[in-house]
């Protein structure tokens, strides 16, 4: 993302002009964009013309609109962000009050408006265009015949390749078919691995899988590394990393973060944050339960006490903790928000009996 420029005043009303380079930037709008705020964007129109002979045809026409944003849809699997609204500026092809629907496009700047920006909008903005904000992990979950090449980055979890080959079964006395078959697999594993992978950003590589799959592949990435002559492999060997996973699809990912030794690995990478804030939860839940809540009403009450060390919250809620990052599929599942306290607070840990007593 590119901050072309930044317009906001003492009371914090003002705009902001972006341009979004790839496709993680689409969800980076997407948590900005607020029902009410003003866009201002290049768009296509399909207009109706009328000729001097009195026939009707109509042309699409590429013009710019100011809408007040009344709805917002984000296609997490395309990155793809359409908006929809009422035209707020005069516009020789749209009429004042007419909805209109924008779909956001890579590499054309908009215009965002806002009556108040708060600080954590302005944070999001600050972490879209820091370029060292970017995926530094990656991982290849895979068994025999299936991989999921995947990118973690602080916000999202990106299906980046997905390698399916039928491998047919060894035979007696004869394994041709099947090593054929295992080699155009992992030589398609492998090109998804130079296609998607920057290894001038990404710090550590996760192959992981059930058995021995993983280490029948690594020694043929690196057989055909070394006959390749493929220094961009050799030179990045060290940061591959052997992981055990209970599969070869993608929700193993999420036990393989939460591997202590991956953590540890992973220390220093951008994507380590959410994992590790939400495992210490879960620790603190299983250890000093009075220590560890979830669900709003409680974790408000710790908040009205002052307890709150560490606050979790899902995007579903305030859009922070990414519900496309693994870890925020979980937190998603503690009704969207979580706390790890200062000190315990025994009696909030009791279910509300009252909370339905005043409904019919």
């Amino acid at each position: 993302m590119k901050l072309l420029h930044k317009d906001i005043e003492k009371d914090n009303a003002g705009q902001v002009t972006l341009m979004p380079e790839e496709a993680e930037d689409m969800w980076h709008t997407y948590n900005l964009l607020q029902i009410g705020d003003s866009l201002m964007a290049s768009t296509i129109r399909k207009v109706q013309t009328e000729s001097s002979t009195g026939s009707v045809g109509s042309s699409r026409v590429r013009t710019t609109l100011c809408l007040c944003v009344d709805t917002i849809d984000f296609d997490s699997q395309a990155c793809q962000l359409r908006v929809k609204g009422t035209n707020i500026q005069e516009n020789q092809y749209v009429k004042m009050g007419a909805y209109h629907t924008i779909e956001l496009e890579l590499n054309r700047k908009f215009t965002l408006a806002k009556k108040i920006w708060d600080s954590v909008v302005l944070d999001r903005i600050e972490q879209a265009c820091d370029p060292t904000q970017k995926a530094d992990v990656a991982a290849v979950v895979m068994q025999e015949g299936l991989a999921n090449l995947v990118l973690v980055t602080p916000a999202m979890t990106l299906l980046r390749a997905k390698v399916e080959v039928t491998i047919p079964r060894k035979r007696r006395g004869s394994c041709t078919q099947h090593e054929k078959a295992l080699d155009r697999f992992y030589e398609a594993v492998m090109q998804g691995i130079l296609r998607h992978i920057n290894f001038d950003v990404v710090k550590c590589i996760l192959v992981a899988s059930p058995g021995f799959v993983k280490d029948q592949f690594m020694a043929y990435l690196f057989r055909e590394a070394v006959r390749q002559d493929s220094k961009i492999l050799l030179e990045n060997r060290p940061k591959f990393m052997l992981v055990h996973s209970s599969s070869g699809h993608k929700y193993s990912l999420k036990e393989i973060l939460c591997d202590p030794a991956v953590t540890a690995r992973l220390s220093d990478t951008k994507a380590a944050g959410e994992v590790k804030a939400l495992e210490d939860f879960y620790k603190m839940l299983q250890h000093e339960p009075d220590r560890a809540f979830y669900g709003l009403a409680h974790v408000e009450k710790a908040s009205e006490a002052l307890a709150i060390d560490i606050l979790l919250i899902s995007d579903k809620l305030f859009r922070i903790f990414s519900s496309l990052h693994v870890s925020g599929e979980q937190l998603t599942q503690l009704s969207g928000v979580a706390a790890i306290l200062r000190f315990p607070i025994a009696d909030l840990s009791e279910p509300e009996d009252d909370s339905t007593s005043d409904e019919d």
